[in-house]
């Protein structure tokens, strides 16, 4: 069952994503070898519970399909090479008659400012023949940029269902508004749910790309609104072209006045009036640095979103509004500074001092923006090396996922990420694991060899079946 080669995502399916927020695709496993995961999910359900972060080791076959060229040709298209699988993944069982509740997933328990580029995606896989009668996954395309739930109740028109045979997946934006369905069969439906995120920031496309201008989908019906700007913008950016709209609109002042008051209005048109803004110039630019210290937090906080993509002319304010008391402002700009990159290379001092900031908040985006930072690595690097030991868990393992980024540059952190591997944190210790693998120097690979050896685990071994055979 080994991939035969990556089937990355042809232009139209890209588009697809962007615009939708998910894709609906299918595995070509023979029968079998999905009525064999059925069955090990069945006793492991029945006899021992949901195996919840342990699921990929007990259910040892479900390797293979995230080894099949379907899976990783959607990942890499969508995350890049050297993608990297979250430890955290939940094996989701639904035989309620009853639907969920629409929903984001949270972080854990923490939070984030969201992304609107695919920086994180989730694979919701279906094992068994999931007809709609089953409860499969509901998506609400369109909304994986909005945060707040913009339809009014729980049977709005529009919902996309993951729905198919065995084998089917949703690859879904992380932060796409779904929920679960009713199962008015009663019978069991498992959804296996993993997460995956970029690594390598974009270079190039990583898809089958054969037109390099963006194009809106020949099909697609989204149930509340279309954001033409803000999908070019992250085709542009998945295609390694950083502040692309900078600049590219005409700032007429009548105009620039309306997008202005737009940005307090629903959050669809305040989106595509922050991304107006962002490229419009130097006068857009003011308009959502001005908005970004609003004392109104979804002004604030879509400006913010719209100072992200506004280029190289944001980078002052942005790091001027580091120094805001307020540290929700300063937590937005930290965030936009990151998405910048390389265009906010004047940022990573001031970025490496709010490591110091009071606010968790501060620190861990901060954390999260220096690990995209290309310039000034050294500094990030030991910036981000004492953030392995601070006091709050969310900014050490964002701290070890920034390290991850940065790859074999940030080898003088590997000291400090031995020392994480010992954290009371399991994701704190999943993801020094995993940077130390990213680094990748001879250290890091005996330290990360010693401790996947003293703490490997056997799936084989339960309470049934202590030792033998």
């Amino acid at each position: 069952m080994e991939p035969k080669g990556m089937q990355l995502l042809t232009d139209e399916q890209m588009r697809t994503f962007i615009a939708q927020g998910f894709l609906i695709l299918k595995t070509d496993f023979p029968r079998e070898f999905h009525e064999n995961l059925v069955a090990q999910l069945n006793s492991v359900y029945e006899e021992e519970g949901n195996p919840g972060n342990n699921l990929l080791p007990r259910i040892r076959e479900l390797q293979h399909v995230f080894d099949h060229p379907v899976v990783t040709g959607a990942l890499t298209s969508v995350l890049g090479p050297n993608y990297m699988m979250h430890a955290h993944r939940h094996g989701h069982y639904n035989a309620s008659s009853k639907p969920g509740g629409w929903h984001k997933d949270s972080y854990w328990g923490y939070s984030r400012l969201r992304n609107h580029h695919p920086h994180w995606a989730m694979i919701m896989y279906f094992p068994q023949d999931t007809p709609v009668e089953l409860g499969p996954t509901g998506i609400m395309p369109g909304t994986q940029n909005y945060e707040t739930r913009t339809f009014e109740d729980d049977e709005a028109p529009g919902e996309a269902l993951a729905s198919g045979g065995a084998g089917t997946f949703a690859l879904i934006h992380y932060d796409i508004w779904h929920r679960s369905t009713p199962n008015v069969l009663g019978q069991p439906r498992y959804m296996l749910k993993f997460e995956f995120m970029r690594t390598e920031m974009p270079k190039s496309p990583s898809w089958d790309n054969q037109v390099a201008t963006w194009q809106k989908p020949a099909e697609l019906k989204l149930p509340i609104a279309e954001h033409d700007r803000m999908w070019e913008e992250t085709w542009n950016w998945l295609s390694g072209r950083v502040g692309s709209l900078a600049g590219t609109v005409a700032a007429e002042p009548a105009h620039l006045k309306k997008l202005t008051e737009q940005l307090g209005a629903s959050e669809p048109v305040a989106i595509d009036a922050a991304y107006e803004l962002a490229a419009s110039g130097k006068a857009g630019v003011h308009s959502l640095l001005l908005g970004l210290q609003s004392d109104n937090r979804d002004i604030s906080r879509v400006s913010a979103y719209g100072l992200s993509v506004a280029g190289a002319d944001a980078v002052p304010g942005l790091i001027a509004a580091l120094q805001q008391a307020d540290s929700e402002i300063v937590a937005r700009a930290a965030f936009a500074l990151g998405e910048l990159r390389s265009l906010a290379a004047d940022a990573v001092p001031a970025l490496a001092a709010l490591l110091r900031h009071p606010a968790p908040l501060v620190r861990h985006t901060a954390v999260d923006a220096l690990g995209l930072m290309e310039v000034q690595v050294d500094l990030a690097v030991a910036a981000l090396s004492g953030a392995l030991q601070d006091e709050s868990a969310q900014v050490r393992f964002m701290a070890s996922l920034a390290l991850s980024r940065l790859g074999r540059a940030a080898e003088a952190a590997v000291p400090q990420l031995e020392v994480a591997l010992g954290d009371e944190n399991r994701y704190v210790r999943a993801h020094a694991a995993e940077s130390l693998n990213y680094i990748g120097t001879e250290r890091a690979k005996q330290s990360l060899i010693k401790f996947l050896l003293n703490t490997r685990w056997c799936p084989t071994t339960t309470k049934a079946n202590a030792f033998y055979p």
